[in-house]
């Protein structure tokens, strides 16, 4: 029987799917963004090759709690981030603090931070601040309560890759919750694409169930993808058609609402 792969090897491997004809990425890694626990917290875009106009972006969050640095260069991001330069977006991925459970708070001020300092200086990133999109994986679900709550109108579409849409056992769980931050009045808040895993854990497969299960009555716009026999983190560990399918439709989805928007 094969071993599962370690967590070493994990982050190395890139999306299981590819673009044709991609153009290279223009890359500018480790830009600082804020100061934290005496260190700098960075992040590195991915633009479309010779953008004359600011574009819209994409703001992808990793996961937690890890406890590691350095997210933002493990091959799936890297890959994510190429791909939406690809289709003509600037892609961000940036550190956070979420490297223990009790660091939740300050992955989310992060989060907002990155956010902020993304719009304040968009014109010398080449960031279009009124078109931007998060997009948030796994552990990295409790970070999209707050826009979901706020509603700001620059917000054009929430994706949620295997995301844990709740993190109890905290104080103030609330505050992290997306089923909480929806509220009874969803019609408000940003549009929401779900992928969901069904090999995946059940109790963190179950806050996606509720977040749907709230959408619904709350007047929501929310698009549910499932993958069946996909594992966590299926992008990276399940090749095969229905990954390759969900990615494809996700980038297209993206695309689609950021371009129109």
């Amino acid at each position: 029987m094969e071993s599962p792969p370690s967590f070493e090897e994990i982050i190395r491997r890139r999306v299981l799917y590819t673009m044709p004809a991609m153009e290279p990425a223009q890359v500018r890694e480790g830009l600082p963004y804020k100061s934290a626990d005496g260190a700098s917290l960075s992040f590195d875009l991915y633009a479309p090759a010779g953008a004359s106009r600011p574009r819209p972006a994409v703001i992808l969050i990793h996961g937690g709690p890890v406890p590691v640095s350095g997210a933002r260069r493990w091959g799936m991001f890297v890959s994510y981030g190429e791909m939406l330069a690809a289709l003509g977006l600037v892609g961000i991925v940036f550190d956070h603090r979420f490297v223990a459970p009790d660091r939740l708070p300050e992955a989310a001020a992060d989060t907002a931070d990155l956010i902020r300092y993304v719009r304040e200086h968009a014109a010398s990133l080449g960031v279009d601040k009124e078109r931007l999109a998060l997009w948030a994986f796994s552990g990295g679900g409790p970070l999209l309560a707050a826009t979901v709550r706020q509603r700001p109108s620059w917000c054009k579409l929430i994706v949620g890759y295997y995301a844990l849409m709740e993190f109890g056992g905290i104080a103030n769980a609330d505050e992290y919750s997306v089923v909480a931050a929806l509220g009874d009045d969803g019609a408000t808040a940003p549009p929401m694409l779900l992928v969901r895993a069904g090999l995946d854990n059940p109790a963190l497969n179950a806050t996606i169930d509720r977040l749907v299960a709230a959408a619904i009555p709350a007047g929501a716009t929310v698009d549910l993808l499932t993958h069946p026999t996909g594992h966590h983190a299926f992008d990276i560990l399940d090749p095969g058609e229905r990954s390759r399918q969900i990615i494809r439709r996700t980038l297209d989805a993206i695309r689609g609402t950021l371009e129109t928007a």
